[in-house]
């Protein structure tokens, strides 16, 4: 029987703790035979997972003779790994343990070295951070997981369910993992490339910056047919000298903020009204329906359909 160890670390994420254990121990093979035999594992007997405290019947020592770790995420990203824990993961690794890691889980597979040359994922509102404390890790915030064979990183908590799945799949094949995910109510669907639905924030500029004023006027005339000269004429400068000071502030061109902001807006209307997607495109300043799919696709990571059918209220 396979064996599954979820490592549970003090100030450890509850659903993030909660979702392997659920999906593992309901997984039955096609003869009704448990498919996973799972260990939760701890520094302490104790481990505090906010509302509610967790005991952990094993150590770190249960660790040794697991088929797969699983690493949930921590809510102090600031808290040091303790060494014992990282000895005990890279020990594993040298067993070839397979380990994944569940949203802020990430920090600690990366604080080990494992990760580092490999592509990972975590949670899209610590993938930066990520991305800076560990530059050999190439973090990308986009995808609901990564599977790098022995390695493998999720994104948020429901995407630590889809990362779930995927291993039951690898393991035992569709059939015993479609079982599960009617359990869990979920799709099995969810491949791993499948975007984070994330509100793309606008590159920030400097406080007091002389941006500032532009930027506003830019944002609320997003949807106007607006040119690079209109954006230097509002300014009062050139078209150089905006394009090198919009770089230095911000990090994009005039023209790309511009498409961020139309992004932003479509967003909300296809969140908040029933305008079919073209008509929001249109209202948001694209000029066609390509243009605005395609220029949607590529900051969101996801249609406009899809979107809206993940995030349409009421």
């Amino acid at each position: 029987m396979h064996t599954v160890a979820v490592l549970a670390l003090d100030k450890v994420i509850p659903f993030d703790l909660s979702t392997p254990i659920e999906v593992f121990t309901r997984t039955r093979l096609p003869d009704g035979r448990p498919a996973y035999r799972l260990r939760v594992c701890g520094v302490t007997p104790t481990v505090d997972a906010g509302a509610f405290t967790v005991q952990a019947p094993w150590g770190l020592e249960g660790l040794a003779g697991a088929d797969t770790i699983i690493v949930p995420g921590c809510a102090d990203l600031d808290a040091p790994v303790p060494d014992d824990v990282l000895d005990a993961l890279r020990r594993a690794a040298a067993r070839t343990t397979r380990i994944a890691s569940i949203c802020s889980g990430a920090f600690v597979l990366a604080a080990t070295g494992l990760l580092d040359g490999l592509r990972a994922t975590t949670h899209w509102a610590c993938a930066a951070l990520l991305a800076r404390r560990y530059p050999a890790v190439e973090v990308d915030p986009g995808v609901l997981y990564v599977d790098n064979g022995r390695y493998l990183t999720s994104a948020g908590a429901a995407a630590g369910l889809d990362l779930c799945l995927h291993l039951i799949r690898r393991d035992h094949g569709s059939a015993v993992a479609a079982d599960a995910a009617r359990l869990s109510v979920m799709p099995l669907e969810r491949e791993g490339g499948q975007a984070q639905f994330v509100v793309h924030d606008l590159p920030p500029v400097p406080r007091g910056s002389a941006l500032e004023p532009l930027l506003r006027w830019m944002e609320d005339n997003a949807a106007r047919d607006l040119a690079l000269t209109d954006l230097a004429r509002q300014a009062g400068m050139s078209t150089r000298t905006l394009n090198r000071r919009f770089r230095e502030q911000t990090g994009d061109t005039p023209v790309q903020w511009l498409l961020r902001a139309r992004v932003r807006q479509a967003q909300h209307l296809l969140e908040s009204t029933d305008h079919p997607v073209d008509l929001v495109g249109a209202r948001t300043g694209f000029g066609s329906p390509t243009a605005f799919r395609d220029r949607f696709r590529r900051v969101v990571g996801t249609s406009p359909h899809a979107y809206r059918a993940a995030f349409r209220a009421g």
